[in-house]
């Protein structure tokens, strides 16, 4: 019985990309959230906006990193 990913070559590839783009584009989306002066209140504590941006790029990269590895799991089949 073979356990393997079957995907099309250009389908892993997507994945693969996506997944790439995900771990790129995120993390300077994070970067600013945390220089923004909204990010915390006049007692320096974390607000709202920097609590749903942390878990909206979290899960974003989490997702990523997902799609990068079905995407190679794909490629070798």
């Amino acid at each position: 019985m073979d356990n393997g990913i079957v995907l099309p070559t250009a389908l892993a590839v997507i994945l693969i990309i996506g997944g790439l783009w995900s771990l790129i584009v995120w993390p300077p989306y994070l970067i600013e959230a945390y220089k923004s002066p909204k990010a915390r209140d006049e007692k320096g504590a974390p607000t709202r906006y920097l609590t749903v941006n942390l878990m909206k790029v979290t899960t974003s990269m989490l997702f990523g990193l997902v799609a990068i590895i079905i995407g190679f799991r794909g490629l070798m089949g």
